[in-house]
């Protein structure tokens, strides 16, 4: 993945990952999921700072 895509691969992932378990009904798999989803938009949100925080 880009540089650029930071962070969409463990939204992604982490979204697979809470339907999983929704469907099967395991909880963890589902909690999982979220947790990963959370890491993925923070890593977005560190790559957007610090390209603002380049910008100037």
């Amino acid at each position: 993945m880009k540089k650029t895509d930071r962070g969409l691969k463990d939204k992604v992932i982490g979204k697979v990952k809470e339907v999983e378990g929704k469907v099967t009904g395991d909880k963890a798999r589902e909690v999982q999921g979220k947790a990963q989803q959370a890491k993925g938009k923070m890593k977005e949100k560190a790559k957007n700072l610090k390209d603002d925080l380049e910008d100037h």
